[in-house]
């Protein structure tokens, strides 16, 4: 017989509930600044310096005069924990910025790098017909985005739903002329992927 489920005290109840909690809330935190940070800075009445940054004590200051008061504490706690490693600290912790993702214009500083021979780029099956005939475009954003490998591409893809998945010649376009860009948090960037170097591999 399989062995009973462990019997939790009413503390730890009170704990997972405590953790569940703070999990919302620093998912909250997240998508609020990434709605600032990456696309409506001035609805905060932040403007973001070269390199997307902004002084940490403006921003909370920011949000806390737009009631979604954030304490350094959360601030730091999402930096670290967001699954998606989307913002960072300067190196003085002073300064804040989103890694990636701006639709405002914003030059992050990023250099041309060689990139891998293949890269992955995941989307909603929805969108794979259209990829196909016009290629990956940036839709509103400074670039593509495209993954390392097949398996995050797909995880990305099912933020939308059922994924489909697409094989990018990286290294083709490079040898004609194409510049690839990677954020710190290892996203591959470019301008756009045209149908020719790109191959459905899933979905």
């Amino acid at each position: 017989m399989p062995a009973p489920p462990p019997i939790k005290t009413p503390g730890q109840h009170m704990t997972d509930r405590a953790d569940l909690m703070d999990k919302k809330r620093l998912v909250k935190i997240s998508k609020y600044l990434s709605k600032h940070l990456r696309h409506r800075p001035q609805r905060l009445d932040l403007t973001l310096g070269p390199g997307g940054w902004v002084a940490v004590e403006t921003l909370l200051d920011a949000c806390r005069k737009h009631h979604f008061p954030i304490s350094r504490k959360e601030l730091d706690e999402v930096v670290a924990r967001n699954d998606k490693q989307r913002f960072s600290f300067d190196k003085t912790g002073k300064m804040i910025r989103a890694k990636q993702g701006h639709s405002i214009d914003v030059d992050l500083g990023l250099a041309p790098v060689p990139p891998p021979a293949v890269l992955y780029h995941g989307t909603r099956q929805g969108s794979a017909a259209s990829i196909l005939e016009n290629g990956l475009r940036r839709m509103g954003r400074h670039h593509v985005h495209l993954s390392r490998d097949a398996e995050t591409a797909r995880r990305v893809g099912a933020r939308h739903g059922r994924p489909a998945v697409f094989a990018v010649d990286a290294a083709a376009m490079e040898k004609q002329g194409y510049h690839f860009y990677v954020s710190e948090n290892d996203v591959w960037l470019v301008d756009a992927v045209p149908p020719r170097f790109l191959q459905r591999i899933a979905g």
